[in-house]
């Protein structure tokens, strides 16, 4: 009798799978993150209301100064309180940035009676808490998405019936099928069946890798269009990719936690501005001035500049197709010294390319690569369409093939103009004893096909992950250009294969055959020494990636590497990468523009305030005319550049 995922695939469909997997235990800090996301949100969201009332009954209704005041002392009640709360925790920790300069903003707006100032500086604070909680929460779906990408059930055979079973009711030993493009439950090795399986973001292998009786299969790779058997020889929770998500929990609560611009430059400057004030009283003996200096001293340059310059450039790269997660690597870009790539996918474009073809005597290259296409153009082989775009490249006229077959593990044969041909393997070559196969040249790195013509050896065409067009210039011009002091590639692939890609590009530090573990701690390291900035596209980068200063995913190939990603280049391209560079830096060049010059200038009117010369009144429109100029400065950030990459 079969069952239900039987009659499925018989009837041409796909077993249905439930794509839910229960999400990663919750951790302590997680739950506060979003408890702190919610409170946060709800006062911003009172703020907004209040001051929107507040507008209205005081300029639509023309209400009494006691109703129209009414909704802003009830944000100042019940927002503003907890806000103060918090701000004297980071007091007693000694933590001293712009928004402790709000908090005392916020009192002295009360002693004041500016009670729309006092609620415009606590929706400004909550909508920055709730934005960088909301950043700290979505990290977590990085494992969500991890466990999502699982299937729940796997498809195991018992004699003559076969059952769909919890993953975690597979022993080792066991049988399961697994049916076209659908994902590897476990680590095995086949049985039954001739295919292929997609394990590029998980071991940085780029290409599909051919799989039949005696091969071992890993958790997480994509099956290709055959059915296969495996028998088990791992746990579920102790596969591959159930230690991939293990390490990415690791690297997640181990995430580094980095100091805004907004803070560093607030350090400094509420520093100064309580001591101008302090000093202006204790000379004057006027408390007065004490207030005005801190009215002028609000801190808005910071709180509004820095936040809009932000906001500007993560919408002129979203034009750009490149997503900003994180709105902190726009930041932090600008301050990375060393960047360090993965391979495949990310230097390279992650698909074979036919690099060489060594020929046997009495054969010419471009006959045998016509008909080598000519046959190939019928088979679903990883390299058929390497082949096929060589050929394309060369102009070249397909002739028709007949008799063509292709069993497993033997090859592809077929006639092509009278003439027999195969296209095999080296070990298959030797098998058979073909005439002419002691002129195969060495083994070499790369992938290898064979050729034989009519009984005899005629060729064999080697293939290589090709680097990016643009590869060579961009790793060239990161140093001089954007500051990087050391460029690294770190790969799962093969020490010969990144060696020859590390010649290509022009990069001399490398490290081959990492596991995400190797991955990282060698990320860990070097962002002890420097910020770093990640850059890949696998599975297997995305532990990598958390660790890095700023993690960065090239292309839309795995929803966990976006998920774990700060930024995310939906373009296949390095040219991207470069523009996100150059967007970076004009961001942080106006960000400062405007921050650092609306302080300069509420510096001067502290100093008039501090003499007496500006009122409490007078200090607030004063400081209204600076914040316009520094927000209407950090508008630019929205607008393109002239120039949008360099290479």
């Amino acid at each position: 009798m079969k069952t239900k995922a039987q009659i499925q695939f018989s009837a041409g469909k796909r077993p249905e799978l439930n794509p839910n997997q229960a999400p990663p235990p919750a951790r302590t800090w997680y739950s506060t993150a979003r408890l702190w996301h919610r409170k946060s949100t709800i006062i911003a969201a009172l703020s907004m209301v209040a001051i929107g009332l507040h507008l209205v009954f005081r300029f639509g209704f023309r209400s009494a100064p006691d109703h129209y005041q009414l909704p802003l002392l009830v944000t100042l009640a019940l927002g503003g309180l907890p806000l103060l709360y918090d701000l004297l925790r980071k007091v007693m920790n000694r933590e001293f940035g712009s928004d402790l300069l709000g908090g005392i903003s916020i009192v002295t707006s009360i002693l004041l009676g500016e009670y729309l100032a006092g609620s415009i500086i606590v929706l400004m604070l909550s909508g920055g808490e709730a934005l960088e909680s909301y950043a700290l929460r979505s990290a977590s779906s990085v494992l969500a998405a991890l466990a999502k990408r699982m299937p729940s059930i796997a498809h195991r055979t018992h004699g003559t019936e076969m059952l769909d079973v919890a993953l975690a009711e597979i022993a080792v030993g066991d049988t399961l099928v697994i049916y076209p493009h659908e994902i590897c439950p476990t680590d095995g090795v086949v049985t039954e069946g001739h295919g292929t399986m997609d394990e590029s973001y998980l071991t940085g292998e780029p290409f599909q890798i051919s799989k039949t009786s005696g091969s071992s299969v890993i958790s997480g790779a994509i099956n290709g269009e055959s059915v296969l058997t495996i028998r088990t020889s791992q746990l579920a929770a102790d596969s591959r990719y159930a230690k991939i998500m293990e390490v990415m929990r690791e690297s997640e609560s181990k995430r580094p936690q980095l100091q805004r611009l907004g803070d560093r430059l607030g350090a400094i400057y509420t520093p100064v501005a309580l001591a101008v004030a302090i000093l202006a009283w204790v000379i004057s003996g006027e408390a007065v001035r004490f207030l005005a200096v801190l009215v002028i001293a609000t801190p808005c340059p910071l709180l509004l500049a820095i936040p809009i310059a932000i906001i500007g450039s993560i919408s002129l790269c979203a034009r750009r197709a490149i997503i900003v997660k994180s709105p902190v690597v726009l930041e932090q870009i600008a301050e990375c010294r060393t960047a360090i790539f993965d391979k495949t996918g990310t230097l390279t474009y992650g698909e074979p390319k036919l690099t060489e073809q060594r020929m046997a005597p009495g054969f010419a290259q471009k006959e045998v690569l016509t008909l080598v296409a000519s046959l190939e153009r019928y088979s679903k082989h990883p390299l058929a369409r390497a082949i096929l775009a060589a050929a394309k490249d060369a102009g070249m006229q397909l002739s028709e093939a007949t008799e063509v077959s292709e069993q497993p593990g033997q090859g592809l044969r077929g006639i092509i103009s009278g003439q027999q041909l195969q296209v095999t393997s080296r070990n298959k070559l030797m098998a058979q004893k073909i005439p002419g196969a002691d002129q195969l040249p060495p083994v070499a790195g790369g992938l290898e096909c064979v050729v034989v013509i009519d009984g005899r050896y005629a060729a064999a065409l080697r293939f290589r992950d090709a680097p990016r067009a643009e590869s060579l210039s961009f790793v060239k011009h990161l140093g001089p250009k954007h500051q990087f002091e050391h460029v690294m590639i770190v790969s799962g692939d093969r020490e010969s294969e990144v060696h020859y890609l590390a010649e290509q590009v022009g990069i001399t530090e490398i490290f081959a055959q990492t596991s995400p573990e190797e991955k990282l701690a060698i990320v860990r390291t070097e962002t002890a020494k420097a910020k770093t900035l990640y850059v890949g596209d696998g599975i297997n980068d995305a532990p990598a990636m958390m660790a890095a200063t700023v993690g960065m995913a090239i292309g839309q190939n795995s929803d966990v590497t976006a998920e774990a990603a700060g930024v995310v280049v939906m373009d296949n391209s390095l040219e991207k990468v470069d523009e996100f560079m150059h967007i970076s830096r004009r961001m942080r060049n106006i960000a400062l523009q405007s921050a650092v010059g609306g302080m300069a200038l509420s510096v001067a009117g502290m100093i008039f305030a501090a003499t007496g010369h500006l009122s409490p009144v007078s200090g607030a429109i004063t400081q209204e005319i600076i914040d316009v100029l520094a927000v209407l400065n950090a508008l630019r950030a929205a607008f393109p550049p002239k120039v949008t990459h360099d290479l």
